[in-house]
């Protein structure tokens, strides 16, 4: 019967492109912003270094050649990478994907990403689905791909995420005389990569990582928008958009964003988690890695004395964001393939993750507990 497939996770991959750029170089491989108003100037030299402290990131990964300026990669191109790599642990052909589920903060090529990644793999036929929600999407996929295989509709699923920040971030993309302080600030948060996660349904329990919950909402209805570009629902002339400068890619800082990311009675982060926690009556008992989707070991650390609250223990918060930069979404894959690679897991350990994106509060999370 449906109802008594579990989900496992047989197979995991990443990928980061270029060689590691650390935090004093970004400018060297994103360029100089060089023609932006001096107000501006100032306040860049003036915050990086703050920045540099509060993030706690020691190198970033891009997929753009310093010299000639060229990108190397782009966000199909990564995807396939890390698929690959999660097609090769779970010991599965390319062609034995039955759906193909990706997410990206946000697309506008025609035709989607996912077919563009079959065609790379070389699939002939299959299901695919893309999903567009900031740093949500990849969960998103998760959770689509986790019910679609548990309803029996699907076997297998190939789920990825791929982030190419840099490519609205280098200096080459801005109409510099119109930049604010917004439209910079995520040039020292953001970078690139890929994840890939290989889902596959069992009907009799055997050993491995299984998806027990998946879990998502949005609490931003009554909330401003704090990151996004300023392009309409529709198409405009490119040259218009570049000459009003509706394409930089902005987000609130500091007070603003404090302001709307704390309410009276807590974190939205908090909020939304401890509300999936009892909606599936999630046992911390067995917590052993807690991994928050987070763009900095400052916010981190900051959610972290709240979840205490909650019975999540410091030491659960399981990271490699220190080595491997911010890629966005496929950082949660990111980090359950280095758990997989690099650490050992015992019967019963539980692995709990969740995020909140800023662009409209929408948030995600999932549970997966390893059995012996």
């Amino acid at each position: 019967m449906a109802g008594d497939i579990s989900v496992k996770v047989t197979g995991s991959g990443s990928f980061l492109p270029g060689a590691p750029v650390p935090f004093d170089e970004i400018d060297r491989v994103l360029g100089e912003i060089t023609e932006a108003p001096e107000k501006v100037l100032r306040w860049m030299r003036r915050i990086r270094p703050v920045m540099k402290e509060m993030l706690d990131i020691k190198q970033y990964h891009y997929a753009i050649d310093p010299v000639t300026r060229e990108f190397t990669e782009d966000n199909v191109t990564m995807a396939v990478k890390a698929a690959k790599r999660a097609l090769d642990m779970a010991a599965h052909p390319a062609a034995d994907v039955e759906l193909i589920a990706y997410g990206s903060a946000h697309m506008d090529q025609m035709p989607t990403p996912s077919v563009r990644i079959q065609e790379m793999l070389g699939i002939d036929r299959c299901a695919e689905l893309s999903i567009h929600a900031n740093c949500t999407s990849a969960y998103k996929a998760l959770l689509l791909a986790h019910d679609l295989i548990r309803n029996g509709r699907y076997r297998n699923a190939l789920v990825l995420s791929s982030s190419i920040s840099s490519s609205e971030l280098r200096a080459e993309y801005y109409n510099q005389p119109l930049i604010r302080k917004e439209d910079v600030f995520l040039r020292w948060f953001l970078c690139d990569g890929a994840g890939a996660l290989f889902l596959e349904g069992r009907d009799t329990a055997e050993p491995g990582l299984y998806i027990t919950h998946t879990y998502m909402e949005s609490a931003g209805g009554n909330k401003p928008s704090c990151m996004g570009n300023r392009r309409p629902a529709y198409w405009l002339s490119p040259r218009i958009e570049y000459e009003k400068g509706y394409h930089h890619l902005a987000q609130m800082f500091q007070e603003q964003l404090r302001a709307h990311f704390h309410d009276p009675d807590g974190t939205v982060f908090v909020k939304g988690l401890r509300r999936m926690i009892d909606a599936y009556g999630i046992d911390l008992a067995h917590l052993r890695y807690f991994q928050v989707n987070l763009p900095s070991k400052h916010i981190a650390d900051l959610v972290m004395e709240e979840c205490a609250g909650l019975g999540i223990p410091a030491d659960s918060l399981y990271t490699s964001m220190s080595g491997t930069g911010y890629p966005g979404p496929p950082m949660a894959f990111m980090c359950l393939d280095s758990i997989l690679r690099d650490e050992k897991l015992c019967g019963g350990d539980l692995i709990l993750s969740f995020v909140t994106e800023v662009s409209k509060f929408m948030q995600a999370g999932y549970a997966m507990q390893y059995l012996a």
